[in-house]
């Protein structure tokens, strides 16, 4: 080889590095990418997601990653529906490149939304899908929200113990992955419990009349009703329960779609001892959550709620799997996040080998009294 052609590799060895080194010191922002609901009937539990990333954005951004870049999202509006979800992760990853989607809000649209960030190689971490199966969809599947398989028999187990229930009735909202999901965990445990179920009435998701299930129901006096629906259907079944004039002492049972303060605002004293088991509540004390608490009022003007905390954590998760993978590359961030362990306002968090929450033993079941949830004695 001469002189000359040295010379020219030299140069252009020269310039690569040059070009590595610019990247390296690249103050360019990380995009990531989040489907969430942020119109619609359902757009409470999509806001508070929302916010939960927003806040936590704010905080990396103050030190930034791989060098000091910061992270940028993304938001597409599912408003709901699984097919605006699939179109949206489809946008994403072809048209943004994204290399990690936040998301979806609901399960329905996690099952449309999954597969094919799974088939594209693209993680994608569902920080509010409970229902079982999400994660099955494939490896590149993550969920940092507790499934209801996890919660639920908590939840019955905790209302035989202290009310000594032991005939309930149950509703579930039928067109639905997630409240048919929670139904079947709640078939199942209370099965387990030895607690008999009188009947087991259904709804659409779209239903805002429910007296004529609660009508069969009063007439069999059950100890509690148990209910799987997500927050607008849950409020006007507890409003319509006590305007049929079923006792206060018959007490509401529910999933995860009721842990949101909507419930209290919308459904007023009429959900006032709803029993709901929850990784997370506000009162929870640590100075951790409790910092927390009060960013998000000072940012918000408002409480925070479990989803919110949620999306907190896992924005701060999905920084630190970036930041160990070293790269904004999609197989390198999927790698890095299924070993990536926090320690959060949730508490102690890493992935089972499944990519589900490891730690499954922060459960509490709460109780609504005024319109506002607090941990149950």
């Amino acid at each position: 080889m001469s002189r000359h052609t040295l010379t020219r590799a030299a140069v252009v060895f020269a310039g690569l590095a040059a070009a590595g080194a610019a990247f390296a010191q690249s103050k360019e922002p990380v995009h990531i990418g989040a489907i969430e609901i942020l119109t619609g009937p359902n757009s409470r539990y999509g806001l508070a997601i929302q916010k939960g990333f927003d806040l936590a954005v704010a905080d990396v951004n103050g030190k930034g990653i791989l060098g000091g870049r910061p992270i940028a999202i993304t938001y597409e509006d599912s408003a709901g529906n699984k097919d605006q979800a699939l179109n949206a992760a489809r946008k994403l990853i072809g048209r943004d490149k994204v290399p990690l989607i936040l998301g979806p809000t609901l399960s329905n649209e996690m099952f449309a939304a999954g597969p094919i960030a799974n088939e594209r190689k693209i993680p994608i971490v569902g920080t509010s899908t409970t229902a079982a199966g999400i994660t099955a969809m494939g490896p590149y599947v993550f969920r940092t929200s507790l499934p209801e398989g996890d919660v639920i028999p908590v939840t019955i187990k905790k209302a035989q113990a202290k009310f000594g229930i032991k005939k309930v009735a149950v509703m579930y909202g039928n067109d639905d992955a997630f409240t048919k999901s929670g139904y079947d965990v709640f078939k199942d445990a209370l099965a387990k419990a030895g607690i008999e179920t009188l009947a087991t009435e259904t709804f659409g998701g779209k239903d805002t009349d429910f007296s004529a299930q609660l009508t069969k129901i009063k007439a069999l006096n059950p100890d509690a009703i148990v209910v799987s629906a997500l927050v607008e259907a849950a409020a006007g079944i507890e409003l319509q329960a006590r305007q049929l004039g079923i006792d206060p002492k018959v007490f509401f049972i529910g999933g995860n779609g009721f842990n949101s303060p909507k419930l209290g605002d919308i459904a007023g004293k009429s959900a006032d001892g709803t029993l709901v088991g929850s990784p997370w509540f506000l009162g929870k004390k640590d100075p951790v959550n409790g910092a927390f608490v009060s960013a998000f009022k000072a940012k918000y003007g408002e409480d925070p709620d479990q989803f919110a905390a949620q999306a907190y954590d896992t924005l701060h998760i999905v920084a630190k799997a970036i930041e160990a993978a070293g790269a904004a590359d999609p197989e390198k961030i999927r790698d890095a996040l299924a070993k990536t362990t926090f320690s959060g306002v949730m508490g102690p968090f890493s992935f089972s080998e499944g990519r589900d929450p490891a730690d499954t033993s922060g459960v509490v079941v709460l109780v609504m009294k005024d319109g506002k949830f607090e941990e149950l004695q």
